[in-house]
């Protein structure tokens, strides 16, 4: 009990999270940690789509700089536009750098994931609450009986209808 004094001074239910504000605070140092890549790697997403961006209007700019006057050039227009930011896009998301940093990027995404569903486990356990996995559990069992009741039922509809018939 010692090494844990907020517990000394818990009661009830809020003394098994006292008890638990170790493993929550644990968690909440891990995310930040893992907030820290997370930003770093959004922001180099945001950065190469940006860059992306300016190099293909520069482009669009250079190969079509009049303002367009009529449908013709309006459309003639939109196909330069659309060409150009076509294979520009293309040429990022098909290279190994952005490929990658967006690797890096949804990996740091589900360590953020993880941290907080540990967290709420915590905090659900100490206030004696199922875990989303148990809830996941029953869902599943319920999603299986509910099967085998329509399944039942249709059985007993179609002896039924036999028994009618004879």
């Amino acid at each position: 009990m010692s090494s844990k004094p907020q517990a000394l001074a818990s009661t009830g239910p809020m003394r098994s999270f006292a008890a638990n504000s170790k493993k929550v605070a644990t968690e909440l140092i891990e995310i930040n940690e893992s907030l820290l890549e997370f930003n770093k790697f959004l922001t180099e997403y945001y950065k190469q789509l940006a860059e992306t961006w300016n190099e293909a209007q520069k482009k669009v700019n250079l190969k079509a700089p009049e303002v367009p006057q009529d449908v013709e050039q309006i459309e003639a227009f939109k196909r330069i536009w659309i060409d150009i930011f076509d294979n520009d896009f293309t040429e990022l998301f098909d290279s190994k750098k952005f490929g990658e940093n967006y690797g890096k990027l949804v990996s740091q995404e589900l360590e953020l994931t993880k941290h907080w569903n540990n967290i709420t486990n915590v905090i659900l356990q100490s206030a004696n609450l199922p875990s989303k996995e148990e809830i996941d559990e029953v869902y599943k069992e319920l999603h299986d009986l509910k099967k085998r009741v329509i399944k039942l039922e249709i059985e007993a509809k179609k002896k039924k209808v036999a028994k009618n018939e004879k």
